[in-house]
């Protein structure tokens, strides 16, 4: 693994760029990253709420001069906690692939802050959302400023002498899932194609197209890897989470032959040696996604219903010796 530490505020990975960590990376806590160079500036994501994401640009700002002006901000995939402080990066073009600045132009802000707080009326979905959500971020205030320029596949930036490659690998995580490559550096910000050391989720799939993605980055030029969630790594971050989707596929696929139910399947599948990785309730929504790509006669699972069901995993898992 990587020697980088998981502390939370800005890391100098070397000549010009920066990735900054939230520790400890589960619902909501993301990272972002930052691209100097002659003058000019790319960050890679804002975060989960006005607040943090203010901080986050102060840091940036004190601590590196480029970063006084942002030219461009990308947003790797339409998740609020890699978008909602977009607002805060006046003067910047923003750019995501064609499918997530859609999503992103009809995000409903407001409907975030009214689960924060009439979580109690909404059933398991409102009480799982509190618990790992609504009670640690502020929703209040937010403007939804979504992406001005959009690409289809990949798209070549240069931020001064540096060539930045934007490739979108999605559908996987969401619809559309960009990472952005700076071949000259050996770096690579991956947004939610990898979660590191953390259970990953997947809203879109398939999930041989995140397998794909997984190779992808495993075939790239590169010796550090930003992910979206958790610790700084390298490539040996990457197989961990290639061997977690095999391992969910093929126990998955033995459960639905045997006519469990999704919950049932989820519940009964072992994690082995992701067990300790944070957000394990996952697990639940990933087994519903794959019943729907096995052929189970399910209908396209809203955020909330899977909330509500990762919820239930989650006390039944508490429960046990």
């Amino acid at each position: 693994m990587s020697h980088w530490p998981f502390t939370r505020g800005l890391h100098d990975l070397g000549n010009g760029c920066f990735a900054y960590l939230q520790p400890d990376g589960t619902w909501g806590w993301s990272n972002a990253g930052l691209v100097t160079s002659g003058g000019q500036t790319l960050l890679i994501d804002t975060l989960m709420g006005l607040d943090i994401t203010r901080a986050m640009l102060e840091q940036m700002r004190r601590e590196v001069r480029a970063a006084a002006h942002i030219d461009w901000l990308i947003n790797t995939h339409a998740n609020p906690d890699h978008v909602l402080g977009n607002e805060l990066v006046v003067g910047a073009e923003i750019i995501s692939g064609r499918l997530a600045a859609g999503e992103i132009a009809r995000m409903n802000p407001a409907a975030f802050l009214r689960m924060a707080q009439d979580w109690q009326q909404l059933g398991d979905g409102g009480e799982f959302f509190h618990e790992t959500m609504g009670r640690q971020f502020d929703f209040s205030g937010i403007t939804i400023k979504a992406p001005t320029r959009t690409f289809e596949r990949e798209l070549s930036l240069r931020v001064g002498d540096k060539q930045v490659r934007l490739i979108d690998l999605g559908p996987a995580h969401t619809s559309s899932d960009t990472i952005v490559f700076v071949p000259g550096d050996r770096s690579v910000f991956t947004g939610d194609i990898l979660f590191s050391e953390a259970s990953p989720i997947m809203w879109a799939g398939p999930l041989q197209n995140w397998i794909n993605a997984c190779d992808y980055l495993l075939d790239l030029d590169v010796e550090t890897i930003v992910p979206g969630h958790g610790p700084i790594t390298d490539k040996s971050g990457v197989r961990a989470q290639k061997r977690y989707f095999e391992h969910l596929r093929d126990e998955t696929r033995r459960r639905y032959e045997a006519g469990l139910t999704w919950e049932q399947a989820a519940a009964d599948i072992p994690l082995n040696e992701f067990a300790d990785w944070p957000d394990a309730e996952r697990v639940v929504a990933n087994v519903y996604a794959l019943y729907r790509e096995f052929g189970g006669d399910l209908p396209e699972g809203s955020a909330h219903e899977l909330f509500g069901a990762m919820g239930r995993w989650r006390k039944r898992m508490r429960k046990r010796p």
